[in-house]
């Protein structure tokens, strides 16, 4: 480029031009000679053909049947019986045979998947074949085999599925590092939208670590190369060919694409693959608390320097939490010596470390930080229906009811009159909130009566009066902010509340 610059200011100098026209079109010369070059350096290929003939082989499309029983018509009358070689037998089974008693029918639903290991393991989403009664794998070659569900996984919409390929050679693609993708690079989805068979189409990584609400450990792949009905299971590849994501879903309000894909990043899906194939399940870690966000009004409340970490609303009996002596109201800012940004993370975090090992945790109590081992449980042996978590209510002996105007609230102790009113448990412990001050922060935080404050400022209180004192003392220390733990009909909830100027 230097050598036609060059070139061009020689030129413009032999011809004499003025000065003004030559600052005017040395630029715009520049500009048309380097373009080139700028989208060179973005890594935009040429084509997708070559990478495209490599990995077409081994995507494979998935076709699943399952049968639906048909609901009993409305008229159920009595059934005739006749015995073998009556003459109105016939008529009579057909007269049997009402509408709702059709024999149940198959329903085929088509999907995508792709081959990890030459025989016979195929990765695809648990929502293609949950539910099927027969699952067939579709090479891109036509072929046609029968698939075993070695194991699926509803947590992360992943399953594994294997065929015997016997003298067929089969073509597998490895997972890729998606840690290492960064937004703007280029991917690749093939797949089987709407059930056109092996189809590629290209885009770029749009985004990273999408929440989508679909499950406790999202942290999806956003993409805008596009994605549709029937391309679930398949895979994103990266330029080098390596599978980055699984494609799970789209966000579209017609149902095809508008270049809003996502897929479960490799990493993760390589973790759940890999246990699936050993143990034919997953084996997540299990810590065994309950936690929440921590709001700028949380942090400001604990004396964090910044919002970060889980906030601990609740323990679990018998679990390696309590074991490990974590608290409610802890806030863990650190699991196995990684720093926990955000409370959504830690789910991953735990998820994904081994069953039975040692973690250091670090959590932020009572304005400083305090190191805590715990040896991790499994969470897939852990019945969600018998765990109670470990409460902090205390006995309340009956006091006078009370006005905070620092939080707009109205206060009483547990009676049986307010027991009864607000249907409370016996076993309940705290004190009752009777009323809220329409405008208050306590208000607009959806506090309403019949809600009952366990702690505040992490310690417990029976009395109206203790709340006044935690507030007083929040006040003496400089806080803007107080921090209430509060039942809201057995749900534990962290709830900040901002203390009214005097």
């Amino acid at each position: 480029m230097e050598v036609v610059v060059n070139r061009l200011i020689h030129s413009l100098r032999t011809r004499g031009a003025p000065p003004l026209r030559r600052l005017f079109f040395l630029p715009v010369a520049v500009l048309f000679v380097w373009q080139p070059f700028v989208a060179n350096a973005r890594g935009a290929p040429d084509s997708f053909a070559d990478l495209a003939e490599r990995l077409l082989p081994a995507v494979v499309n998935i076709s699943t049947t399952q049968k639906v029983k048909r609901q009993g018509g409305p008229h159920q009358g009595p059934q005739f019986q006749f015995p073998e070689g009556s003459p109105f037998r016939d008529f009579f089974d057909r007269f049997n045979r009402r509408p709702g008693d059709q024999p149940a029918r198959r329903v085929t639903s088509l999907g995508s998947g792709f081959i990890i290991d030459r025989s016979g393991y195929v990765v695809t989403n648990n929502h293609v074949i949950e539910g099927a009664d027969k699952v067939t794998v579709i090479l891109h070659e036509g072929k046609k085999f029968d698939a075993e569900i070695v194991g699926k996984d509803k947590k992360t919409d992943l399953a594994l599925l294997k065929i015997k390929p016997g003298d067929t050679e089969l073509t597998a693609v490895p997972f890729g590092a998606s840690n290492k993708a960064r937004v703007g690079d280029w991917v690749i989805a093939i797949g089987n939208p709407l059930g056109l068979g092996g189809t590629v189409t290209a885009g770029i990584i749009s985004a990273r670590g999408r929440d989508i609400r679909s499950g406790p450990y999202d942290d999806y792949i956003q993409t805008d190369a596009p994605i549709n009905r029937g391309n679930s299971g398949g895979p994103l590849f990266d330029m080098k060919g390596a599978v980055i994501g699984v494609n799970t879903a789209i966000l579209s309000p017609s149902g095809g694409s508008i270049g809003i894909g996502f897929s479960v990043p490799a990493n993760l899906a390589k973790n759940v693959i890999s246990q699936l194939r050993e143990f034919g399940t997953t084996r997540r870690g299990w810590l065994g608390v309950q936690i929440q966000t921590v709001s700028p009004e949380i942090a400001e409340s604990l004396g964090l320097d910044a919002p970060k970490g889980a906030l601990v609303a609740g323990v679990l009996e018998n679990s390696p939490a309590e074991a490990a002596g974590v608290k409610q109201g802890d806030v863990i800012v650190e699991f196995d010596n990684r720093e926990v940004p955000e409370s959504r993370k830690l789910p991953r975090m735990v998820a994904e470390t081994s069953v039975g090992k040692d973690v250091a945790v670090r959590v932020w109590r009572g304005g400083k930080e305090v190191g805590l081992t715990v040896r991790l449980g499994e969470l897939e042996k852990v019945d969600q229906a018998s765990i109670t978590t470990r409460g902090s209510r205390r006995n309340s002996p009956k006091d006078a009811s009370q006005e905070i105007d620092a939080l707009g609230l109205a206060l009483s102790p547990i009676t049986p009159e307010l027991t009864e009113k607000f249907e409370i448990e016996e076993s309940t412990k705290g004190v009752v909130i009777t009323d809220v001050k329409k405008g208050s922060d306590a208000e607009e935080r959806r506090l309403r009566p019949g809600d009952l404050i366990v702690e505040v400022s992490q310690e417990p209180v029976a009395l109206p009066a203790d709340v006044a004192s935690q507030v007083e003392k929040a006040r003496e220390n400089g806080r803007k902010v107080v921090l209430l733990l509060v039942d809201k009909d057995g749900d534990m909830r962290f709830i900040p509340l901002r203390i009214k100027e005097e």
